[in-house]
């Protein structure tokens, strides 16, 4: 039988994703009470059913899907609706965020009746050459299993909650943890009259920085202002996965990394910056 899904938001991210099921015979509801004027596009484009957040509540599956500062809010929101549903959805929360906000948010779920699996995505929206990995845990996750009948690719981890979120936060944390140095280092050397040295010198010694540098960076700029609060998550996780419950170093990387991300999703408040990159950015190789 075909899960009937409810998703919440359609972004980016989240609108790809109903795509991909709307187009494999999956119908999708969502909320778009409130949302901007391009999100709405970006529902109707996916084939997505505008429903109220009652109406939600009678999906097999609800998938969380919203920026990571947004995931605790969303579930404390909806629990009175699913405290009050004769069957409430399979929530599942997809978001980028620490196993400390994720146990308060399965905290709220289950106090609220409902069942509720952990999970993390993994890689670019769904498209045509592209398809994320999206990883859950807990007892409930081959409920989510159910849609690699209808064009995800959805892998289920053997560890209990908290253990997909971890392994998003880890992943994340290298990647774009990466392209947070990489772009100091940049602007270090930019500043300092050492850019195209610098540029050389990657690429005798180490050209997949290159690669990092002239597609990486500029696909990052766009995305800035959702990572920085994925940084502060990221160091949340490390102290959390810390004997001690502390991890000096890695919070301050990762504050650190989350304050550049942060002005660099500023636009109109760091033209420097970007000024310092767009001249040691290879356009041609993006």
């Amino acid at each position: 039988m075909t899960p009937s899904v409810a998703l919440i938001a359609p972004g980016a991210m989240g609108a790809a994703i109903a795509r991909r099921l709307t187009d494999h015979g999956v119908e999708v509801l969502t909320s778009l009470t409130g949302r901007s004027e391009r999100s709405v596009e970006r529902a109707h484009q996916a084939g997505m059913r505008d429903a109220t957040l009652s109406e939600l509540m009678r999906a097999d599956l609800l998938l969380s899907v919203v920026p990571p500062a947004e995931a605790e809010a969303l579930a404390l929101q909806l629990a009175p609706l699913l405290a009050g549903s004769e069957r409430p959805p399979t929530y599942c929360d997809l978001n980028a965020i620490s196993t400390v906000t994720l146990a308060r948010v399965e905290r709220v779920v289950r106090d609220s009746g409902a069942t509720f699996v952990d999970g993390g995505i993994i890689g670019p929206p769904p498209s045509e050459t592209q398809m994320p990995r999206i990883y859950v845990a807990g007892e409930r996750a081959s409920a989510l299993a159910r849609l690699n009948d209808h064009g995800l690719d959805v892998r289920v981890l053997e560890g209990e909650i908290g253990s997909a979120s971890a392994l998003k936060m880890c992943f994340a944390g290298i990647n774009k943890g990466m392209t947070a140095l990489t772009t100091i280092m940049l602007l270090a050397a930019g500043r300092s009259g050492a850019g195209e040295a610098l540029r050389g010198e990657l690429e005798r010694s180490l050209p997949e920085v290159i690669t990092r540098i002239d597609r990486g960076v500029p696909a990052m700029l766009p995305k800035a202002w959702r990572w920085h609060p994925e940084m502060r998550e990221i160091a949340d996780f490390l102290d959390a996965a810390a004997p001690g419950g502390t991890d000096a170093a890695g919070r301050s990387v990762f504050e650190g990394f989350a304050a550049l991300y942060e002005r660099l999703g500023d636009e109109e408040a760091d033209g420097e910056i970007r000024r310092v990159l767009a001249e040691l950015i290879d356009d041609r190789r993006t």
